[in-house]
């Protein structure tokens, strides 16, 4: 009878044992699957032309983070091709569309109730420009340059900054090229526009950052990865724990200081949902 109740015993040890490796083993598949899905999971990737942070090169999209996406790519396993499309149509699609991502967005209040947005990965400043030789006129206006005729491309970040520090008279165009080239031509005498492009945007049109003087900085601007809400967590996720990797092995700041190298590289890793979003 002993004998029976030990081997009772040890095959009821035997099958929790084996039925404990059962539930690990699927709980392991499990999450391996939900990892792969959420690789799997492509989204359509958008960027605008804002040299040297994004831009398009033939039928290449390049820019420092343009760099930056495709080494989170490369270690996710994406090959989804970056778009370079007009702001305000890649701005529409993140609003609209489902599993879009589109890069660099500038951190707001608005924008954090619209999107989940992920870095940062630069700092800029939003700050207002005007012809050479132009800016000591302005200066001496005081509160009365909030009357003048403000250039910025259309939908961006820097109109709503421009319009909420009191400039009212905006004029906007489809690209900040244009926008530089209005101000150049005496169309309006202020431009708004992120510090870290202005040199390169100017470059673009054949003009030097020689021919802009710097007025005022408006506000200090963080630039993001922004991903519709509609994208499922795990795929940002998986995005996220790329950003992570990618500046704690270094890979982040090589790219930042190769393309910004007199800007220092931020290192943080925020991700912001949207209230309400699990």
């Amino acid at each position: 009878m002993q004998a029976y109740k030990s081997l009772l015993f040890n095959i009821h040890i035997l099958l929790r044992n084996l039925l404990t490796r059962v539930v690990v083993c699927v709980l392991t598949l499990l999450v391996v699957l939900a990892h792969t899905h959420a690789q799997a999971q492509e989204l359509q990737i958008f960027t605008e032309d804002w040299p040297p942070i994004s831009f398009g090169n033939g039928t290449k999209a390049e820019g420092m983070a343009v760099e930056v996406v495709q080494a989170m790519q490369a270690h996710i396993g994406s090959n989804q091709p970056i778009q370079v499309v007009p702001w305000a149509r890649g701005y529409k699609a993140l609003l609209d569309e489902p599993n879009t991502l589109l890069f660099t967005v500038g951190r707001s209040e608005e924008r954090e109730k619209l999107m989940v947005l992920l870095g940062p990965i630069a700092i800029s400043t939003t700050s207002l420009y005007t012809r050479k030789g132009n800016a000591l006129r302005i200066h001496s206006m005081g509160e009365e340059i909030q009357k003048l005729k403000v250039g910025a491309y259309r939908s961006s970040i820097f109109a709503d900054t421009a319009r909420k520090k009191g400039f009212q008279n905006i004029e906007q165009a489809p690209t900040p090229q244009i926008i530089a080239n209005m101000l150049l031509a005496k169309r309006f005498d202020l431009w708004v526009e992120g510090s870290l492009v202005v040199s390169s945007v100017l470059k673009e049109i054949g003009h030097s950052a020689d021919d802009v003087e710097k007025v005022k900085v408006l506000d200090s601007l963080e630039l993001y990865l922004a991903f519709s809400t509609s994208t499922p967590p795990a795929t940002i996720k998986v995005w996220e724990e790329a950003l992570r990797w990618l500046k704690k092995e270094g890979h982040f700041t090589r790219i930042h200081q190769k393309w910004l190298p007199n800007e220092p590289p931020p290192m943080a890793v925020i991700r912001l949902d949207p209230p309400g979003k699990p």
